[in-house]
């Protein structure tokens, strides 16, 4: 490769890095949201999870599995958790013995009432260069890529369990 390569690779622009540009401002946002939460002693995942019951109150642990993509013994470690935490609690489930049902508590409450607030804010960090327009274009142009990729809509991919039995949002950690 001579330097003629070197400097063609230099001069592409942002519309033939597009992949490159994704990871990086990706990497850069879930940096900083994982600062944002550190005062709440989670992780991203513990937040992602959280919502997830939020919006569907009584969810059992293996409808969260499906909704994950992970298996449900996963679900057990992760609720597990968060309920060491005081955020999440587990009922038996009165339609099925068999199932617990999750449900945030008091304190689980109150912690997806602040998340409201530092996701907005991080959301503002992240795009504040953007005009109102180019960040619903940027959005409409994100989801529709993730749904190319059949990526399940709010959900984290980093969920899935590494080779070392972690969740990739957790590897790291």
């Amino acid at each position: 490769m001579g330097h003629g390569d070197a400097g063609r690779r230099a001069d592409r622009g942002p519309s033939e890095r597009v992949g490159f540009l994704l990871s990086q401002v990706g990497a850069l946002a879930a940096a900083r949201f994982a600062e944002r939460l550190a005062d709440l002693d989670l992780q991203p995942g513990d937040v992602g999870i959280l919502r997830l019951i939020a919006v569907d109150p009584g969810l059992s642990q293996q409808a969260l599995a499906g909704k994950l993509g992970v298996v449900p013994s996963r679900v057990v470690a992760l609720i597990d958790v968060l309920q060491k935490k005081g955020l999440v609690m587990r009922e038996r489930s009165v339609k099925d013995r068999r199932n617990h049902e999750l449900q945030l508590t008091d304190s689980g409450k109150a912690v997806m009432a602040q998340m409201r607030e530092i996701g907005a804010a991080h959301e503002e960090d992240v795009v504040h260069a953007l005009s109102p327009s180019e960040r619903r274009a940027l959005g409409t142009l994100l989801a529709k890529i993730a749904e190319s990729h059949q990526l399940a809509p709010d959900v984290h991919p980093g969920y899935r369990a590494t080779p070392t039995g972690r969740a990739a949002w957790a590897a790291g950690s």
